[in-house]
């Protein structure tokens, strides 16, 4: 369980140095097996994902009980819903990145682009805004996002999983280059050839 902790702060430092994060903003979460079934350690509430602690990250069981101090992050319960429904995905990192975040502000998609996996949709899926914590955003994410690997919340930012925290975090990389790729493709598309 040690291991797995110092994987989520680990996590929480890189993203946060790749930009993916700033302030207090995004949560990551891992689930492993307890002795009594599934346990998620998750983020705290309220603080920098770039200088956690072991102590800062919380465990919480699938009927969101708290099992340690502190206080999990507000979106616990779109995290837990997700593993309720996916049994596959075992890392979870919710980012508000400033490419992929911007995308999800505006009325454009962001493509699907090679270099993760076979391309079944030509655009990432999304699902509209949602107050950050509430009850209706945990539902319409974990149904949001089916059979897929990310998801785009409207005016909100985006959620990548994966079959461990590893792999959510290079997804979550991978989505937002992928965003800044696309933006810059607008943009030297709308400049008109001046020679």
């Amino acid at each position: 369980m040690k291991k797995n902790v110092q994987e989520i702060i680990n996590v929480g430092k890189n993203i946060y140095e790749k930009g993916l994060i700033s302030g207090k903003s995004g949560n990551i979460s891992a689930r492993f097996k307890g002795e009594n079934g599934d346990i998620i350690g998750i983020t705290p509430t309220l603080k920098s994902l770039s200088d956690l602690s072991e102590e800062d990250i919380v465990l919480v069981d699938l009927d969101a009980n708290t099992l340690t101090n502190g206080k999990p992050s507000s979106e616990v319960n779109m995290h837990i819903e997700i593993y309720k429904k996916r049994p596959d995905v075992n890392g979870i990192v919710h980012t508000h990145s400033p490419y992929a975040t911007g995308f999800a502000f505006s009325d454009k998609k962001i493509k699907r682009l090679e270099g993760f996996g076979a391309i079944k949709k030509p655009y990432l899926p999304e699902i509209d805004y949602e107050k950050p914590g509430s009850n209706e955003l945990a539902k319409k994410a974990s149904e949001g996002i089916g059979d897929d690997d990310v998801l785009v919340l409207k005016n909100h930012g985006v959620i990548c999983v994966g079959e461990n925290l590893k792999e959510a975090e290079s997804l979550a990389v991978f989505i937002e280059e992928s965003a800044k790729t696309q933006f810059i493709t607008y943009m030297l598309n709308s400049v008109e050839d001046i020679i």
